[in-house]
């Protein structure tokens, strides 16, 4: 099985997120001996926005694309091709002002491609990824998770996902982590049980 790790935070070793989707990776590594890792980081090495270059870029026939467009088409394709060739993904997307992060975004856009990922029928949108896993962690330094200021991170990811065929998504989560040290500290213990007892545990 191939799996794509990937990481949005901008703080580095002082991130939450990438310690707990690194303890995602390496608890899928003990419950699948010879599972094959890749690993994106879209902070230190981020995507450009999605732009009218993005489009110019999908859209010029490839011989006609000047330097800036071919460099944009080949970052597009290679997004794309490693998106695809994953089974499963573990995405490590902390909340920034009640989204997630712009290089998560950037990401998303690259991957989000009619006629790939999904199409249009006469019945409606229909997705395309159906079959691959997702594993979201998400932390926030405040509590979130089924308020109405979640709308636009987990009801996003989960609609997003949902909407190219995904429905294997799960999410492991360490909230109110901004709520002093105590908090803090239980809220990542308590995300480390998730995913040590419970994501691959056999029924």
């Amino acid at each position: 099985m191939k799996l794509l790790h990937l990481d949005s935070s901008i703080l580095g070793d002082h991130s939450a997120s990438r310690a707990l989707s690194a303890a995602v990776v390496k608890a899928w590594q003990a419950a699948e001996p010879g599972i094959e890792v890749s690993y994106r980081d879209l902070a230190a090495d981020a995507l450009s926005p999605f732009s009218a270059l993005t489009l110019a870029a999908g859209g010029a026939a490839e011989a006609l694309r000047d330097a800036a467009q071919q460099q944009e088409a080949k970052q597009n394709a290679d997004v794309l091709a490693q998106f695809l060739a994953a089974d499963a993904l573990v995405i490590g997307a902390p909340m920034y002002n009640f989204g997630i992060p712009s290089q998560l975004k950037a990401w998303i856009d690259r991957i989000c491609v009619a006629g790939v990922t999904f199409r249009y029928t006469e019945a409606g949108p229909e997705g395309l990824c159906g079959g691959k896993k997702v594993i979201i962690v998400k932390s926030a330094g405040g509590i979130h998770t089924g308020q109405p200021s979640d709308v636009g991170h987990e009801a996003y990811l989960k609609l997003l996902f949902g909407f190219i065929g995904v429905t294997d998504l799960e999410f492991v989560r360490a909230e109110g982590l901004a709520y002093g040290e105590e908090v803090r500290a239980k809220a990542l213990q308590d995300a480390q049980t998730v995913i040590s007892e419970q994501l691959f545990s056999v029924a």
